[in-house]
């Protein structure tokens, strides 16, 4: 349960694992904040007509559509409020770099966080300021 002075945001949770992706999304709503999921790419563009995130976590490799691509089409330039956090075990990576060049804030290593570290991590985030250009 969120903690006063805790953050409250609207988070997606883009990941194409459905246990991963269920996991993520039941820690992040025990902390109190409210979340949506999708399983590719496009599916979270679909619910961004209609979900307002301040961060997105992201994984790169999903079928239909990854990680890359829905930078690309989400345009953060755009929607510059909006944090994405890459959550991949792709470390040091192509993918990774040209995340951070369409404007990902910060890039995740899955297998070094732990399941209940997740809240802290985007905690951490959504105090941050932006990446500067």
């Amino acid at each position: 349960m969120a903690n006063e002075g805790d953050i409250v945001a609207n988070i997606l949770v883009v990941e194409d694992d459905k246990d991963l992706n269920n996991a993520y999304c039941i820690i992040l709503e025990s902390q109190g904040y409210t979340v949506e999921s999708a399983y590719d790419g496009q599916e979270a563009l679909d619910k961004l007509e209609h979900f307002n995130p301040q961060l997105i976590l992201l994984d790169l490799l999903m079928p239909i559509m990854g990680g890359l691509e829905f930078l690309q089409r989400f345009d953060l330039k755009i929607h510059p409020d909006v944090k994405v956090l890459i959550f991949t075990n792709m470390e040091n990576s192509p993918e990774v770099a040209e995340s951070y060049r369409l404007g990902a804030h910060r890039c995740i290593i899955k297998s070094w966080t732990a399941p209940h570290n997740l809240a802290r991590v985007i905690n951490e985030a959504l105090e941050s300021e932006p990446a500067k250009a």
